[in-house]
């Protein structure tokens, strides 16, 4: 047995935090993998919030969310065609603080399709992140798997790095999950708010 994907990886913090009833949030919903995901986890009393600016990735979800959930757990999936930087505002303040996971899928939309010229923006995503620290409970936590291979996605990485490794012990822990003698291979940040 071999070590898990970073794309596991990033399942098993969040898996390890969430219970049933839980809030959760996929930051980037993509095509929607983590947003069923997230689903699965908080059962039918929790509430998952889902964002993305590209109303393809929007379509994706709610078709992926129909193919797998019955309409009171689609009722409790919440997507906003929405940049990630905009988490705070679309959410209720009865979320603010008491969010147990927010997940970040980095990059582009993974769709043939889709347009890979528009990736995840630097300045947005590190808004995204100081928000998202603020929304977390205390013990919740971010799972934020990050691409440096494709053009944009060297800056994003190391300016998330950087982001995380300034966060003071007292606010926060942080690991990195990642395949030293690959460089340029995707890798993980998890995030634990204290």
């Amino acid at each position: 047995m071999g070590f898990l994907s970073v794309l596991g990886f990033a399942q098993q913090i969040v898996k390890d935090r969430v219970q049933p009833g839980d809030k959760v949030i996929d930051a980037t919903m993509g095509t929607g993998v983590d947003t069923l995901f997230l689903a699965g986890l908080i059962g039918k009393k929790g509430e998952v919030a889902a964002f993305d600016i590209q109303e393809a990735a929007l379509q994706m979800t709610t078709l992926r969310l129909h193919d797998h959930l019955d309409a009171g757990q689609m009722d409790r999936c919440h997507l906003y065609l929405h940049s990630h930087a905009d988490m705070a505002s679309c959410l209720p303040e009865t979320w603010h603080g008491h969010i147990a996971a927010i997940m970040f899928n980095l990059g582009f939309l993974p769709a043939a399709e889709a347009d890979k010229s528009i990736i995840t923006e630097t300045s947005a995503t590190i808004q995204a992140l100081e928000q998202a620290l603020q929304l977390l409970r205390p013990r919740g936590v971010l799972s934020i798997v990050l691409y440096p291979g494709h053009e944009g996605g060297d800056q994003e990485a190391a300016a998330v790095e950087a982001w995380a490794q300034s966060l003071p012990a007292a606010k926060a822990q942080v690991v990195i999950y990642r395949m030293i003698q690959r460089p340029h291979a995707p890798y993980v940040i998890g995030i634990e708010k204290r």
